[in-house]
């Protein structure tokens, strides 16, 4: 028999990451609910257990892993969103609660019959849509054929109605009937920014879904402006997730795009996070 809350805090102090002990905590919880079956209360209480030598060998192999900064979230193949578990694997962005406010957005949008996300990864987004408001017709795009394997996935495993295909909007037209929201997490982080980042980001995730070129930061929503507006509805909106510190230039985009009522909308801390306009005309 093991006590839980001894092995668990065998586990965190193995953890010798970056973060501070609140966070590694946080993590071990994860891990130990996944692999154990054990909750954070069961940990509190000090219950007691037998684990399996499998289950032993997949925390030792697990604590490895989290030492080389691979995010727990790949380690486990699951993340949440929403309320949600989603599969997850290096070929997808990790689902963050900031893009929920994109989420959010989208939901508050009075006409909602059929919407488009552009550069979907895991798929989060607009199965979350799919989810939240059934009859809405949900569409979602991205060029990385392995993402859009996850994407179904996900789709399949949650029961959501989401058509997927895959498209280049840097290269391609949006080749789709008329919709009343366009959205998309695009990549938005100059390649200048990586060495400020932390290594379980850059080393882990896909660089395809992260970075933009250091002279054209506003690559993605140049082209969601240029190729949103012909397919929107009167009324229609483009939503977007965007780096903080171009929250000015990503709406002056937009502006430059013929959109109206164009908006900056804070995260939770207070950071510029999403930029949202309307065809009007």
């Amino acid at each position: 028999m093991r006590n839980s809350k001894q092995l668990f805090q065998d586990f965190v102090d193995q953890l010798t990451r970056e973060e501070d002990r609140d966070e590694r905590k946080a993590v071990a919880h994860r891990v130990f609910q996944s692999v154990l079956g054990i909750s954070p209360t069961d940990i509190m209480a000090g219950k007691t257990f037998t684990p399996s030598q499998d289950q032993l060998h997949r925390l030792a192999e697990i604590s490895k892993r989290l030492q080389h900064h691979e995010p727990v979230q790949y380690i486990l193949g699951q993340a949440e969103f929403y309320g949600r578990v989603f599969q997850v694997n290096p070929a997808v962005l990790i689902p963050r609660p900031e893009t929920e406010l994109l989420v959010q957005e989208v939901l508050k949008h009075p006409q909602l019959h059929a919407i488009l996300d552009v550069g979907t990864g895991s798929g989060c987004i607009p199965v979350t849509i799919a989810l939240e408001k059934p009859g809405v017709t949900v569409m979602a795009t991205d060029v990385s054929t392995e993402a859009l394997l996850v994407a179904e996935t996900n789709a399949h495993r949650l029961k959501a109605n989401v058509t997927f295909s895959r498209h280049d909007i840097l290269r391609e037209n949006l080749e789709i009937d008329s919709v009343d929201v366009v959205m998309s997490n695009p990549p938005y982080i100059a390649e200048s920014e990586k060495a400020q980042m932390k290594s379980n980001v850059v080393d882990f995730e896909p660089h395809l879904a992260l970075f933009v070129p250091n002279e054209n930061p506003l690559l993605f929503y140049s082209a969601l402006a240029t190729k949103s507006f012909p397919v929107l509805r009167p009324s229609g909106m483009l939503a977007v997730e965007i780096n903080e510190r171009l929250g000015r230039e990503v709406a002056a985009t937009f502006t430059d795009n013929r959109f109206q009522s164009v908006q900056i909308i804070k995260d939770l801390s207070g950071k510029d996070r999403i930029v949202k306009g309307y065809k009007l005309s």
